[in-house]
């Protein structure tokens, strides 16, 4: 009996491109960290813009009867991506019609945003703005910023 010491049907991956494999996969994986941490921080400001946003309708209701407003007229939930607490009103309305409702990102917020105010705006005509006063976020960038809001 005599082996066949050349295999030639024999099959396999080298070192050399299980390396390049593992390259790539690393490449890949380091942008989709960087991706990923640049996501939290948007997701979270997007999130507490959408909250203050549902806040809007109670705020109207009290700018058609005159009176003041309140978290509990509101309907304010302190969210745990903010400062905010149930005793502290996060509104204003002037006499004219006019006001906001602002709160400060912090709580379990990504530090990128933690310090952040988001405020919404209400003009005299009854027209919402949305602006973000990023001067309190250590490292705040403008990725962060939802559609349809500004940086003041």
């Amino acid at each position: 009996m005599v082996l066949d010491v050349h295999r030639p049907n024999q099959r396999g991956f080298t070192l050399i491109e299980l390396m390049i494999v593992v390259a790539i996969l690393g490449i890949i994986s380091a942008s989709a960290v960087a991706v990923y941490r640049e996501f939290v921080p948007k997701s979270q400001i997007t999130r507490v813009v959408g909250e203050l946003s549902a806040l809007k309708t109670g705020f109207e209701e009290r700018v058609s009867q005159m009176g003041s407003v309140t978290n509990a007229s509101l309907g304010y939930v302190p969210s745990d991506l903010t400062t905010g607490n149930a005793s502290t009103n996060i509104s204003v309305l002037n006499s004219d019609g006019s006001g906001h409702m602002q709160v400060t990102m912090g709580g379990n917020a990504h530090p990128a945003v933690s310090g952040a105010i988001i405020r919404l705006a209400r003009n005299v005509s009854g027209v919402w703005t949305c602006v973000i006063d990023p001067g309190g976020a250590a490292d705040w960038s403008a990725t962060y910023l939802p559609p349809g809001c500004a940086e003041s």
